[in-house]
């Protein structure tokens, strides 16, 4: 496991169900960074979990989807005040919106057109970056 591997505060998973990609509309609350805002699913690191391992149990816990890991294409790391977060793509049928069930955190969930996500005003800036670098990338252009 390399460095990057082992020291990171959080992962992120842009979420394809078909086209569209699924969004989380966070809570609105003073005490958490981006209230109200459109977010993807992931979070913070619990305990010695690899980034995958979080960004994918992160997924299960706020949209109930059980992703397969061989179904993660994409992967990059970055850096942030608060330390380096993993981001992540998958694409899963759309029939796999019928199993979405919105866990503790956020009010809604939608399927969202990628491109929506990066112009929206409400978008988390840093996620619909790296979602922009994902959609000009060789592994996303092969599904397009």
């Amino acid at each position: 496991m390399t460095q990057d591997q082992t020291e990171f505060s959080g992962a992120k998973l842009a979420l394809f169900l078909g086209q569209s990609l699924l969004v989380i509309r966070r809570d609105d609350r003073a005490d958490i960074p981006w209230p109200d805002h459109w977010d993807l699913p992931g979070g913070g690191r619990d305990g010695n979990e690899t980034p995958l391992d979080c960004a994918l149990r992160e997924t299960r816990e706020e949209v109930g989807l059980v992703v397969p890991a061989d179904q993660v294409i994409w992967r990059v790391n970055y850096l942030r005040p608060h330390g380096r977060i993993w981001f992540f793509a998958a694409h899963l049928p759309a029939t796999w919106s019928a199993q979405v069930v919105l866990g503790d955190e956020g009010q809604e969930w939608q399927l969202m057109e990628p491109c929506d996500y990066i112009r929206h005003p409400k978008a988390v800036p840093h996620f619909a970056e790296q979602l922009d670098i994902y959609l000009g990338s060789p592994e996303y252009q092969r599904r397009a």
